[in-house]
């Protein structure tokens, strides 16, 4: 296959950003979109270019670190897929693709394709977690949890924390990532004696990270590579609006 890449380039936050355009040969249609970049990169490296700088880890769809736009979409917009696992047989030969960083205030870009995604953490940080006594390991059944508890919490867990969710939002919102977050502790026996309190932690550090309120166009959920449901946005609004009426303090 030979392409035509069109690259945003960013030297670092200060500076501002342009996109490049680079052709491509050769390329092998099994390959993955990263791995397309790489043969990229090494052709770059070669000629005494400096490679495009882009982030990947585990490359298998489960670490959410593959966070680039790829002509307008988010992960490129494969149904339930990462940009690590879309293979380069779902492009034409011949064919432009634009090669995009994550689009939001929270996520300001470092380099190239590279974005900080640290809002994400600090949201976890501030009420993703569960207190457990410390002690022996306690058996596997002894809290009794029904199997529709458990698959929709389990559905919740799924979220991989990429940020696709803000970059496909008009609004930058981060409403999908933080309602999975809240869902799956909630949902739990564990996370029951901290939920007031976590949903409201949670949404307060969202909104001081600035990303946007959520109006519910779906494109989230459209774009989400673990297929997380807007229903689990129902579930966080309504937790919220409980806490409120407690109220409970951030």
């Amino acid at each position: 296959m030979n392409l035509t890449l069109r690259v945003w380039r960013q030297k670092s936050p200060q500076e501002p950003g342009r996109i490049v355009d680079y052709p491509v040969t050769g390329i092998i249609p099994d390959m993955s979109f990263l791995e397309m970049l790489d043969v990229v990169n090494e052709g770059l490296i070669a000629k005494g270019e400096e490679p495009i700088a882009f982030d990947s880890d585990c490359r298998e769809g489960i670490c959410g670190t593959c966070s680039i736009v790829i002509n307008g979409r988010a992960h490129g917009g494969q149904k339930g897929t990462t940009a690590c696992q879309l293979h380069m047989r779902h492009f034409q030969d011949g064919q432009t693709i634009t090669v995009e960083p994550w689009r939001a205030k929270a996520f300001p870009v470092l380099r190239d394709l590279v974005t900080d995604r640290g809002a994400f953490d600090r949201i976890i940080q501030a009420g993703g977690f569960v207190s457990v006594n410390t002690g022996g390991t306690p058996d596997a059944n002894c809290l009794p949890i029904g199997k529709a508890e458990s698959d929709l919490a389990m559905d919740a867990a799924a979220c991989i924390g990429c940020g696709a969710c803000v970059a496909a939002c008009k609004n930058a919102s981060a409403m999908l990532f933080v309602s999975a977050k809240v869902s799956h502790l909630s949902l739990l026996p564990q996370g029951e004696v901290e939920k007031d309190q976590r949903v409201m932690s949670m949404v307060t550090q969202m909104d001081k990270e600035g990303f946007g309120n959520c109006t519910v166009t779906g494109s989230c959920e459209a774009v989400c590579p673990k297929e997380i449901s807007l229903d689990f946005i129902a579930r966080l609004n309504r937790e919220y609006g409980v806490s409120l009426l407690k109220g409970v303090q951030a």
